[in-house]
């Protein structure tokens, strides 16, 4: 089959590498219809190759067609249409009997000391092939698959796999209460999704920030109130001049190590990269190497006992915080992965429909063959042509 694989920092190729096939009786195989690029895939691109082998299948936000199952899938069979979330969980651990599926006991990687394996992502989850392929195997296949039904082209329901599950959860780790002022940092997709489901759950005002005029046009079409940061100095200062001088309510912090931030930590970020694996890996390890941008406008922006939601990825494991300022302020934080299988019941009748209350519609910038993605993954990164959301077509 063709598969897109990472060939080294900033090189991916589109391959042809062995058929998935059934190695576990909870296995099954899925023939892909749409696959997209997420922004964490972007991270892979640039920054975590020290966790990557060359050939390695990128990609995590699948969907498509069963062609095969294992002995021990019940639930799904040849032919269904389904989505496949971006974490592999087994369904009946303690942590999955508890929904904390990002955490699932069965597929950590203990090795790693990290959560639930992920499709498409390192040596730090697992290293289990990916989606952005003609077919894959998808372990779990008793619990994991979400069925999905016909009615609506592919990308009404892709995002269950990754973007609409974790700006879902983004939203509900914020504590969102009707009336709530609301402030999104970054308007990439889970940006996008995460500012409308806030306004869907009873935000009275969404603000969100970004800098990308594309971004800004979209959110504000979809009924979002903007902060230009090329025209906007102090964007915690703004905020609480929209904000009668307290600040968000809940800040809901979508960029992640993507951030632009001082020269000191973009360097470090560069220099971890290009780092012998060994030692790369430690450095990531040990070393603040995130930009904290982003982070820092999010904890200056909330006001005193608010809530910040930190669903933007970061790599760094010393990463500095202020810690004074976020005590005195009694703010509260939460964050992780999402817990896909958790949302989906709650999110599932807002696609079914005709109408699209989500404008879920209104996502997707660019469709591409499979065999062009490493053109995609670069307009991706240099957010070319007004690009925001690819999906790739096998």
């Amino acid at each position: 089959m063709r598969a897109l694989t990472w060939q080294g920092t900033g090189k991916v190729a589109v391959e042809t590498v062995p058929d998935p096939r059934i190695e576990e009786p909870t296995d099954a195989i899925v023939r892909i219809t749409s696959t997209a690029i997420c922004g964490s895939d972007l991270h892979l691109y640039d920054v975590l190759g020290m966790y990557l082998d060359p050939g390695d299948v990128l990609g995590h936000e699948p969907m498509g067609i069963v062609e095969e199952v294992g002995a021990g899938v019940t639930h799904i069979r040849p032919g269904d249409r389904v989505v496949i979330p971006f974490n592999i969980s087994c369904g009946q651990c303690w942590m999955c009997t508890r929904g904390f599926y990002a955490q699932c006991e069965t597929t950590q990687t203990r090795s790693q000391g990290t959560g639930a394996s992920l499709f498409g992502y390192t040596k730090l989850y697992g290293q289990v092939p990916g989606g952005q392929a003609e077919f894959l195997r998808v372990p779990q296949a008793h619990f994991g698959p979400i069925r999905v039904p016909e009615g609506h082209p592919d990308e009404r329901y892709l995002f269950l796999s990754d973007v609409l599950t974790t700006s879902w959860q983004a939203v509900r780790y914020a504590d969102v209460e009707p009336g709530d002022t609301v402030l999104v940092t970054g308007l990439g997709p889970i940006g996008q999704m995460s500012a409308r489901i806030a306004r869907h759950l009873g935000a009275g005002r969404v603000i969100a920030v970004d800098s990308v005029p594309e971004r800004l046009a979209m959110a504000e079409r979809n009924g979002i109130e903007t902060l230009d940061m090329r025209t906007v100095e102090d964007v915690p200062d703004a905020v609480r001049q929209l904000t009668h001088g307290r600040g968000a309510d809940r800040v809901i912090e979508a960029v992640g190590m993507e951030a632009h931030g001082s020269p000191l930590q973009s360097a470090a970020m560069k220099a971890a990269g290009l780092l012998p694996d060994p030692l790369a890996r430690k450095a990531t390890e040990t070393i603040g190497v995130d930009r904290m941008a982003a982070l820092n406008t999010a904890f200056g922006a909330v006001r005193r006992a608010g809530t910040v939601s930190i669903i933007g990825v970061y790599g760094g494991n010393a990463d500095p915080v202020p810690m004074m300022d976020l005590f005195d302020k009694g703010v509260t934080l939460r964050m992780g992965q999402a817990h896909v299988k958790r949302w989906v019941d709650d999110i599932m009748p807002l696609l079914t429909g005709h109408d699209d209350p989500l404008g879920v519609d209104d996502l997707v910038t660019h469709r591409l063959p499979l065999e062009d993605a490493p053109r995609a993954y670069d307009m991706f990164k240099q957010k070319d042509d007004g690009c925001i959301k690819v999906v790739l077509k096998p």
